[in-house]
């Protein structure tokens, strides 16, 4: 795959993503969608002058995206990815697991590992303090797809809802997790990187994927109760995932 440097071609890469697992069923086409719409979102917020610098922005966006493109279509070819990303690509291949559960352990991966690393990347030799302000404004449009998600799956898929409004245990989980995210520091690995000595850097990415390859088993395993729930839900989800994917790019 040729390397990717615009957020046109982002979104090029997304929608090849996108189409290739309605053809197949994949849920690996799930969070592509989502991640689909994000970039749409930053792409409007920089010819908007939402972000404090644009064109570094687009250069964080496509150093943020690759690694997920990279990723993906390295598994693809049964190459190495990272343990987060390859927790979240092996959860594919389950009957289980619900939707939103394949976009948490997605966001989880690329906001937890891949945003950092992206981060230092485009401050590479200068101050990152500088890309703070910009930072909080993308890691806010991620974040808020936790909840967006949840809403427009009720949406599409009544049995969420009805359940949603029986227990809060969903709700407990997205909000624990998403303090999760939050405890364990997007921005502080970041910053952390930035100031390692390249030699290091690779370790201490390497200790951060483990960590949160971890924080990946709150999604994968997230107890009986909230288990049995996302049971219950996965049997009340209509459609293909080709139709669920669909519903989830518009």
């Amino acid at each position: 795959m040729k390397p990717i440097h615009t957020i046109e071609e982002v979104i090029a890469a997304l929608d090849e993503i996108i189409e290739v697992s309605q053809v197949n069923n994949d849920p690996l086409g799930y969070f592509a969608a989502l991640y689909r719409k994000v970039t749409i979102k930053v792409k409007e917020g920089i010819a908007e002058g939402f972000f404090d610098n644009g064109p570094r922005m687009e250069r964080l966006d496509v150093i943020f995206a690759s690694r997920y493109i990279d990723a993906y279509h390295a598994y693809q070819k049964s190459k190495p990815v990272t343990l987060s990303w390859m927790k979240a690509f092996e959860l594919s291949k389950k009957f289980w697991p619900i939707v939103l559960q394949h976009l948490l352990i997605g966001m989880n991966a690329h906001i937890n590992l891949d945003l950092g690393i992206a981060a230092a990347e485009v401050m590479k030799g200068k101050d990152i303090q500088k890309l703070k302000g910009d930072f909080d404004k993308i890691n806010e449009i991620l974040s808020s797809l936790v909840h967006q998600v949840e809403t427009d799956l009720s949406e599409i898929w009544p049995t969420l809802r009805k359940i949603l409004k029986w227990t809060g245990k969903v709700d407990d989980f997205l909000i624990n997790f998403s303090m999760e995210i939050a405890r364990d520091g997007a921005w502080d690995f970041a910053v952390q990187l930035s100031n390692t000595p390249e030699n290091d850097q690779a370790a201490l990415i390497h200790s951060r994927d483990e960590s949160v390859a971890k924080i990946g088993n709150l999604i994968t395993n997230p107890g009986f109760i909230a288990g049995t729930i996302f049971k219950i839900i996965r049997l009340g989800e209509r459609g293909t995932v080709a139709q669920k994917i669909e519903d989830l790019k518009n």
